[in-house]
């Protein structure tokens, strides 16, 4: 399980390595060309129902954090997914990520977890 630190936040966002691995591609494009975005995802089952959106800026200090010390490999579709969907006017959606076998995709409907701990008590 990854994490995004934010700014000054002390809520640390947690979200599966390979899923955050895709994400920061995506941010990280887009914040080295001065752009401001928001990202979106549904919380997982064992939170309360809802759904969270933070606005990333270029300004605002942004640390990714790995479980996992090898990289895992990238899906460039993947990536475009989440990409077109930072481009549009909703920013990006977390989506999961859709595996191809026998060259027919079929959709992983695993949730990429993103968990939201509050560290201040």
């Amino acid at each position: 399980m990854g994490t995004i630190y934010y700014g000054g936040s002390a809520t640390p966002i947690h979200i599966e390595d390979r899923a955050l691995a895709h994400l920061k591609v995506v941010i990280a494009t887009k914040l080295r060309r001065g752009e401001s975005f928001t990202v979106s995802w549904t919380h997982p089952d064992d939170q309360p129902r809802g759904r969270s959106t933070i606005w990333l800026h270029p300004s605002i200090p942004l640390r990714f954090v790995f479980d996992e010390p090898e990289s895992p490999s990238l899906s460039r579709e993947w990536i475009e997914d989440l990409a077109n969907s930072a481009n549009s006017s909703g920013g990006i959606s977390l989506v999961a990520e859709n595996v191809e076998t026998d060259g027919e995709p079929v959709p992983d409907i695993s949730p990429q977890a993103v968990e939201l701990v509050d560290d201040r008590d």
